[in-house]
């Protein structure tokens, strides 16, 4: 099939000429690195105490850029406008890093009430996703995955988590809906994994209810993607593979380097790129017994799974397969997949400014000129704003 990931036309025939306008001066403000990084630390800092005007500029700004409202009622305008374009929404209530037990609960509450509003548009809202450090405290998930011995409160502990992460996918398997977890940081990933692991045997028998997300930035993943799989075919489970390159790059390298231990990231950016083509051919190629989320902002590597489905004889709309970009980035690759028929989705964050203005931040920081990809959606946005004549 022959699609056009770069028709403007398509990509941002979402966006009324003011809504493009205000686009397009956002992503000009985000491809200056120097206003980015020190306009992020101020808006943090500003938010944590307490400055009014930091949170009327952020609300007005960034955020309805790439978040989808405060609340689940408050994103409904979003969804629709999104379903209205055949692109389905992955809910994200954005709390992560939380660190106490009444916190967690509400992570738990706000998730369960995602899957409860999703299924009543479950057409549309197909997944909720959430992070196991809005559920778990992080010093445990370390604690764990060095295999360290728990304390008796932290015995406690830890089955309050398995029973918050457990009592979220219940309520996602009765009501007929999917859950993705995110891949976080390497020194908890395998605590984590631990946890969706569990999850995905309990409830992926019959359909795949639980995801567990694999960055193939890292050196071990594509191997643990096939071992999962492998794994999970001996266990008569069906496997969800959620597929990204990654999201804690610097992060990773730079506690390798202080840790004096081997970095997890790939040495160069080619063999990230191999590795995620290859996983997701492996993910392809056995889409009988497993589902797989190309959530990724590469243009080739889109390109590559619709050929792939093309020449197996895949439908665009194969139940097992799923195409994702965040919300506000991205365009081109999102509406023109959608508009050739096939299964694709934004994933949709909401929550409070002061919520979720670490994942704003990620955002800003990884559209910035350095990495080009703020240049990239620039160049769109502004091949559209001339197409129009604005």
């Amino acid at each position: 099939m022959s699609i056009d990931l770069f028709d403007t036309k398509t990509a941002f025939a979402h966006l009324s000429d003011r809504q493009l306008k205000k686009t397009e001066w956002l992503f000009s403000m985000m491809n200056r690195p120097w206003l980015v990084k020190y306009g992020s630390n101020l808006a943090l800092w500003a938010i944590e105490k307490g400055i009014p005007p930091a949170g009327y500029i952020v609300r007005n700004t960034i955020f309805p850029q790439f978040v989808g409202g405060s609340t689940l009622l408050d994103s409904q305008p979003s969804i629709e406008r999104l379903g209205k374009f055949n692109t389905l929404t992955i809910l994200d209530y954005g709390a992560e890093a939380k660190e106490n037990e009444l916190d967690f609960n509400h992570t738990m509450n706000e998730n369960i009430r995602a899957v409860d509003f999703a299924s009543r548009s479950v057409s549309t809202v197909p997944v909720v996703s959430s992070k196991i450090t809005g559920l778990a405290r992080f010093g445990l998930l370390e604690r764990i995955q060095s295999a360290q011995t728990l304390t008796k409160e932290e015995l406690i502990e830890y089955r309050n988590v398995l029973k918050r992460v457990d009592a979220i996918c219940y309520h996602a398997a009765n009501k007929n809906m999917s859950v993705f977890f995110d891949a976080e940081e390497s020194w908890i990933q395998d605590a984590i994994d631990h946890l969706v692991w569990l999850m995905m045997r309990r409830y992926n028998k019959k359909r795949v209810v639980v995801y567990n997300t694999f960055q193939l930035y890292r050196k071990d993943r594509l191997q643990f993607l096939i071992d999962s799989y492998d794994r999970a075919q001996k266990a008569g489970f069906l496997l969800g593979a959620k597929l990204v390159r990654g999201a804690y790059m610097e992060k990773e390298g730079e506690r390798a380097a202080a840790m004096g231990y081997e970095n997890p990231v790939n040495e160069s950016r080619q063999i990230t790129d191999d590795m995620y083509n290859t996983a997701l051919r492996f993910c392809l190629d056995h889409l009988d017994t497993m589902a797989v989320c190309n959530a990724s902002h590469n243009a080739d590597s889109n390109m590559l799974m619709v050929e792939i489905m093309g020449r197996k004889g895949i439908p665009a709309d194969h139940p097992h397969t799923l195409f994702s970009q965040l919300y506000g980035m991205s365009d081109n690759i999102t509406f023109n997949l959608a508009n050739a028929g096939f299964r694709v989705a934004k994933y949709v964050p909401y929550g409070q400014v002061s919520d979720v203005i670490p994942y704003l931040i990620r955002r800003a920081q990884e559209n910035t000129s350095v990495t080009g990809d703020a240049g990239r959606e620039l160049k769109l946005i502004r091949d559209e704003v001339k197409r129009r004549g604005l």
